[in-house]
């Protein structure tokens, strides 16, 4: 077993979370258009300032909340289990994008649909 520097723990981290969150975006803006699409032309109707500085908030904190993802990462790559980790760590984003979906979608549901 090779022993791993912090440098080379986080440019591992950021190679492979970098490469994750940009399909981590685009998951969660489908789901956004997608929603706003099916809600037309009601949804169209209710887009504003404060709705764009909305979504716009929600997709900072959603950035955020994938930065969480980080600090696990590169404890996980100084433990016995790093080969394991490397191979697995995949299964973590795919439980994390599932989560977020989900949040995006009772969020967006909320926007887009008729209080009616």
């Amino acid at each position: 077993m090779s022993v791993i520097t912090f440098r080379e723990a986080a440019s591992n981290a950021v190679r492979f979370w970098e490469r994750a969150r940009v399909a981590y975006n685009l998951v969660l803006a489908t789901i956004v258009v997608g929603y706003f699409i099916a809600g037309l032309p009601l949804s169209k109707e209710q887009i504003t300032f404060d709705l764009a500085l909305g979504l716009f908030l929600l997709a900072v904190l959603a950035n955020v909340a994938f930065c969480a993802a980080y600090p696990i990462d590169i404890f996980a790559q100084f433990t016995s289990f790093n080969a394991h980790w490397l191979r697995v760590r995949w299964t973590v984003l795919a439980v994390g994008v599932l989560f977020a979906a989900v949040i995006t979608r009772f969020i967006v549901m909320g926007m887009f649909t008729s209080a009616t």
